[in-house]
């Protein structure tokens, strides 16, 4: 029998709450990666270097910074489910702003803009994982949450360069479009409120920035999101820098290209599935350090290659795909273990730090990766592993305490 909530919506199943909040946080990485394929195509159009088209995607993610720092903060005081109407609907409406862009300048504004409605998908729905679960339920949801919104880094760029082969580059973001307002409709109909209006904090300026003061003093769960901080910005780098990686560098066609993105994203959602059946026998926190200690071999294998000549660009590819993989391994641990550590009232709160800070970092890496661009892989390489090195050691000095140490 179909369950009802309390306000007259038909209650969701755990399946579907993990498709559609998965659907949900995945339009702002769909919003990515679906035209990095376009790259040479939108500069041509709009008579500019593809190095001022990577600016669209280094201000998209200063746009997800600011956007998650403000959604967990109002989530916390109005509930989770009108805010994230409200940026699904702005989402939906500024990608259509960009299928109409004339110059970079207007759809940088609009992809600001885009950000701003996206980043409402990605803070909430970790909230709302945490109102409902506790922190090893939490792991394996956001497992199963990751099978969804992976699947988005793997079929966007293949759309992408398909929807090439029919028309221009504005035609990917009348597809992004159509599927936001899908999302948006869904939600309307079926995601019922998970904080109750007793939970929700009323607090002034004061008090919010108190609490923000307070998460960033707690050095355990900071370590945790400045670790999967630095992850996520590799990822960035990789974003900004793989289309001159794979087709200037290396001569690889627009269709082919989402066809190597996709199987560098595969190995995400690999990965977040292996880490269900780990947790059957490991804690989170032992999957993730180990894991975290692969990457870091990987990401450095890379740099020698592309830097020192070490190997060829099919002896890089598998070090890339382990980089970018074991992010099914670290985000879904390091999420649930960072939260664990939150009272529920702070939820949002939270999670909007675990949205901002990646997303800043993020931000600043697919600068770096763009302002260095040459037409080869190099920056790439360079940003990656010094961001490696860095989450590394970070996320081994700052989340040790007594009860992280017991096997």
């Amino acid at each position: 029998m179909t369950k009802r909530s309390t306000d007259g919506q038909r209650a969701l199943s755990r399946g579907g709450l993990v498709l559609l909040l998965g659907a949900l946080a995945a339009l702002g990485p769909l919003s990515i990666d679906m035209y990095l394929p376009a790259f040479p195509q939108i500069a041509a159009d709009l008579g500019v270097e593809v190095g001022q088209v990577q600016l669209t995607l280094s201000f998209y993610m200063v746009g997800l910074a600011v956007g998650q720092l403000v959604y967990g903060t109002v989530s916390d005081r109005l509930g989770r489910r009108g805010p994230l109407l409200f940026g699904t609907f702005l989402l939906c409406v500024a990608t259509l702003g960009c299928a109409l862009a004339w110059s970079i300048h207007a759809l940088i504004a609009f992809r600001i803009a885009v950000a701003l409605g996206g980043s409402a998908g990605m803070v909430i729905t970790r909230a709302i994982v945490r109102d409902q679960f506790d922190e090893h339920e939490s792991a394996r949801f956001f497992s199963l949450h990751m099978l969804v919104m992976g699947a988005a880094p793997i079929m966007a760029p293949i759309v992408g360069g398909q929807l090439l082969l029919l028309g221009s580059w504005r035609g990917i973001f009348w597809v992004i479009a159509a599927f936001s307002l899908c999302c948006w409709v869904a939600l309307l109909r079926r995601l019922p409120e998970s904080l109750p209006v007793e939970r929700r904090v009323r607090h002034g300026v004061r008090e919010i920035l108190r609490t923000y003061w307070g998460l960033l003093g707690e050095r355990v769960f900071l370590g945790y999101t400045l670790g999967s901080a630095c992850v996520t910005a590799g990822m960035f780098a990789y974003i900004s820098g793989a289309p001159t990686f794979f087709i200037e560098e290396h001569g690889i066609s627009e269709q082919a290209f989402g066809l190597f993105f996709g199987a560098n994203s595969a190995g995400l959602i690999l990965c977040s599935q292996l880490n269900l059946r780990l947790l059957k026998r490991f804690s989170a926190r032992r999957i993730m350090l180990g894991t975290y200690t692969v990457k870091l071999v990987a990401e450095l294998l890379f740099v020698g290659q592309l830097l020192l000549g070490w190997g060829s660009f099919w002896t890089a590819l598998p070090c890339l795909w382990v980089c970018i993989a074991s992010g099914g391994l670290i985000f879904p641990n390091a999420s649930a273990l960072g939260m664990g550590l939150v009272n529920r009232k702070a939820a949002g709160s939270a999670s909007s730090l675990m949205g901002t800070i990646p997303f800043a970092l993020g931000g600043l890496s697919s600068a770096a990766v763009g302002a260095m661009h040459d037409g080869t892989g190099r920056p790439l390489a360079i940003v990656m592993g010094l961001i490696g090195i860095t989450g590394w050691l970070i996320t081994m000095m700052m989340t040790r305490t007594r009860r992280a140490q017991q096997p």
